[in-house]
C-alpha cells in the first residue's frame, strides 16, 4: 500500500471558517468543503465553481487537505494525487 510522504505537514489547527473562506468573502457558493491540514484554511472542492481548496494548494504549496464534511474522514495529497484514510487520526472536524 502506498503512503503519502507529506504526513509530517499535518498540524493541529482549527478551521478558518464554517464555510469556504473565499466564497463567504465573495458571496459565492460551494458544493463540498475541504480543510488544509497545515493551516486550517477551509476551501471548496473542485466540483464547486471557485475550486478554492485546490487554489489554496497552488497558492501556498500546502499539500494535504481533509474532508470538512460531516461523517467523512478521508485525506487528499495534492502532490501525490492520492486519497487515503489515516488510522488513529483524531475525528475529522466538520461544518455544522
Amino acid at each position: 500500500m502506498a503512503t503519502c510522504s507529506h504526513l509530517d505537514t499535518i498540524a493541529d489547527v482549527a478551521p478558518s471558517d464554517d464555510g469556504c473562506h473565499e466564497c463567504l468573502a465573495e458571496g459565492g457558493r460551494w458544493v463540498h468543503l475541504r480543510m488544509c491540514q497545515q493551516c486550517g484554511h477551509v476551501g471548496c472542492c473542485d466540483n464547486s465553481p471557485g475550486k478554492h481548496a485546490t487554489g489554496h494548494w497552488h497558492g501556498t504549496g500546502h499539500p494535504l487537505i481533509r474532508s470538512f464534511e460531516p461523517g467523512e474522514d478521508w485525506f487528499w495529497c495534492y502532490p501525490e494525487d492520492m486519497g487515503f484514510l489515516l488510522p488513529g487520526a483524531a475525528p475529522a472536524p466538520s461544518h455544522s
